[in-house]
Parts: structure tokens; C-alpha cells; sequence
């Protein structure tokens, strides 16, 4: 099971730099890991589609109307990276019909909608073995310059974190039933 710590150091040992004992540590590793732990988490999560980060969410419209432009506004979920496309009914089958403005989803479609979304995972347990390797390539790209001041080790980083990402992202496509691409309507138009 890895925690952030031994991700970071995970990283940190890529870059031949000493482990730390806590993100919080007093130390120019710590000080890094600190800075970018979360950020590079948050941002590799809402890049693509794990499927361990997926969650379902039927939510209830605000009490409020937004101004104009929409009949219905709903909250997000608290922890919502990213909203991904829905089979069911709800706000994400109707394409052309929603948006995001702030923490808040505006459309016409009548209450409850149903969501599919990335959420913001911060049980390492819960991460995928790839995406752990993923996020220790990314951390250590993100780190390489403020710990080794080395373009070799900087380009090697970005080498390793390419290639972490395609095979995390290849695994995790593998790991469910083949999606079927929406159908566009100049095609649907035609039929």
C-alpha cells in the first residue's frame, strides 16, 4: 500500500535525491514534494478517466435559477474533478444543453439529473498500480529542476513520464467494455 510519502520518495529516489518522512518535512525534498503533491494528483486525475476514480451522483436542482440563459442550476459534487459523459438520462446525455460556470451545473434538464464524474482521490490505496507510476514519473518531471539543476536527469524524467502515461492509460481502457463514440449529428443528420 503507498502513502504520498513513499510515492514521493518513490520520486525522490528517481532523481537521486534523499527521502523525506513527511510532506511536511523542513527540508529542500520535503519543501518540493510539498509544493507539488497535490497539484500533480488532482491534475492527472482530471486528465483522464480512471476508472477508479469514477462516481455516480443524482443531484437535486438549487432552489435558485441561475439569471437567464438556463431554467435549472445544481450543485457539483464537492469532490468533482471532472464530469464525464453519461448513458443514462440526465444533464450529460443531452450534449448541447449544459454548462459549468463556478461549482455549478446549468441546464434545462428537470430534476434530478444524473452524473458520472472523476472524483478527487486522496486515499492512495484507492490508485491504480500504473497510476501510481504515473504520478511518480509526474512528480519527479515536476522536481527534477529545483532538486538536480540537471537537463540529462530532466530529460530522462520526461521520457519516463511519457511513457508511464501511455501505459497507464492503455491499462485502464483495457480494464472496461468498449465504449461506442457519440454519434455526430452531421452524420445522424443524414440517415
Amino acid at each position: 500500500m503507498s502513502s504520498a510519502v513513499d510515492i514521493c520518495n518513490l520520486a525522490l529516489q528517481r532523481l537521486g535525491a534523499k527521502s523525506i518522512t513527511s510532506l511536511s518535512e523542513d527540508s529542500p525534498s520535503g519543501r518540493a514534494c510539498n509544493r507539488v503533491y497535490a497539484h500533480a494528483r488532482d491534475s492527472e486525475l482530471r486528465a483522464h478517466p480512471w476508472n477508479f476514480a469514477r462516481a455516480r451522483a443524482q443531484l437535486a436542482a438549487d432552489a435558485t435559477a441561475p439569471a437567464f440563459g438556463y431554467l435549472k442550476q445544481y450543485p457539483l459534487p464537492s469532490d468533482c474533478l471532472r464530469i464525464l459523459p453519461n448513458d443514462n438520462t440526465g444533464v450529460i446525455s443531452t450534449q448541447d444543453d449544459w454548462q459549468i460556470e463556478g461549482r455549478k451545473i446549468l441546464t434545462n434538464d428537470s430534476s434530478p439529473i444524473y452524473l458520472v464524474y472523476i472524483k478527487q482521490v486522496t486515499d492512495e490505496s484507492e490508485f491504480d498500480a500504473l497510476f501510481i507510476e504515473l504520478l511518480v514519473s509526474r512528480i519527479a518531471l515536476d522536481m527534477v529542476e529545483a532538486i538536480t539543476q540537471s537537463n540529462k536527469k530532466k530529460e530522462a524524467a520526461s521520457t519516463r513520464y511519457v511513457l508511464a502515461q501511455r501505459d497507464a492509460r492503455k491499462a485502464n481502457a483495457f480494464a472496461r467494455a468498449p465504449q461506442e463514440p457519440p454519434t455526430d449529428p452531421w452524420v445522424s443528420a443524414r440517415l
